[in-house]
């Protein structure tokens, strides 16, 4: 048995639904309330907004950082890569009793076959006969390294978060600065006040219902993905030093809620099954 990846083809369903919900909100909202739908249509509004966030994320971040964007998007809105974990824990019970009964060299065949490349590489180490704290500390500091990038990408979208509702109430300041500069005509004057509002509304609606859900679900999805890649560590440092099969599922176990335990151990049986 060897691990594939995902495809990540698959959509995000949840943060399509979210945005798609987030807009039909605030769109029925206005119907209700009466307002018509054409105040949205303000390009000043949409400048100080979009272009003003962007400008905050440019000032403080590095080009470096700026350039992964597309790529956040590209999480947000595809499923994660990621290893099933009862898949793995099967792959390492095999791996155990194939390494117990043949030597790790004996693995070197299914080490070839795997594409994830975290599993691969670690995999390799121990087939090439690396010692234990060196695959550890190398196997973590990728996971440290991964962390780090995946922090700085969320950090982005926490600081439009952050900046957009500010810009939405500097966007209302200048509407309110151009509408009261000639009180002569109070009809012009009650629809200029009005629209001076609108860029509030894109600041606060981008800010809370975008930017910061971004930021919160890329490290949601950065948390699962070192949960994974732990438990990967696990099980290939477990493989080398020989451990029972039996004794590292109970170990990695440990990576799986309580709730999910006896159906992943039925998953798990019923792959064992199918190798043995």
């Amino acid at each position: 048995m060897f691990i594939k990846r995902e495809t990540g083809e698959i959509m995000d369903k949840t943060s399509i639904i979210g945005i798609v919900l987030g807009v039909v909100a605030i769109l029925l909202g206005m119907i209700f309330k009466g307002t018509s739908l054409m105040v949205l249509l303000n390009p000043a509004a949409l400048f100080i907004i979009f272009v003003g966030t962007a400008a905050t994320i440019l000032i403080g971040f590095p080009s470096s950082e700026i350039k992964r964007v597309p790529k956040l998007f590209g999480v947000l809105l595809k499923e994660q890569k990621t290893p099933n974990i009862s898949d793995l824990i099967t792959l390492f019970v095999s791996l155990s009793s194939m390494a117990r009964k043949e030597g790790l060299l004996s693995l070197e065949k299914q080490v070839e076959e795997m594409e994830d490349p975290f599993l691969q590489q670690g995999l390799k180490m121990v087939v090439d006969g690396q010692e234990p704290d060196f695959i550890r500390d190398t196997m973590e500091e990728e996971l440290d390294a991964i962390e780090e990038r995946h922090q700085a990408g969320a950090a982005i979208f926490s600081q439009a978060g952050t900046y957009a509702p500010t810009l939405g109430v500097l966007g209302a300041v200048l509407g309110l600065i151009a509408a009261l500069g000639d009180l002569n005509d109070m009809d012009a004057l009650g629809y200029a006040i009005a629209a001076a509002f609108v860029a509030t509304l894109f600041g606060i609606f981008t800010g809370y219902v975008l930017w910061h859900p971004f930021a919160n679900k890329l490290k949601r999805k950065s948390k699962q993905e070192i949960l994974v890649k732990s438990l990967i560590v696990e099980g290939i440092l477990s493989v080398q030093a020989g451990v029972p099969p039996r004794a590292i599922e109970d170990k990695l176990m440990v990576y799986v809620p309580h709730s999910e335990r006896k159906k992943v151990k039925e998953l798990i049986s019923q792959g064992e099954s199918v190798n043995g």
